[in-house]
């Protein structure tokens, strides 16, 4: 009885940690930067 109570109790708390980790790693993550053409940018805001 003991035993299977150990074995819950260990998922629960690799389970905690991963999304733990998972949570610290996704508000690390930094978007990707798209291939932006800074001459029409430029070009955009003399216009303005």
């Amino acid at each position: 009885m003991g035993y299977t109570k150990l074995i819950r109790k260990s998922r629960r708390n690799k389970t905690i940690a991963l999304k733990r980790v998972n949570t610290i790693q996704r508000m690390n993550a930094k978007p990707v930067i798209k291939k932006v053409d800074v001459e029409a940018v430029k070009a955009e805001w003399a216009a303005k």
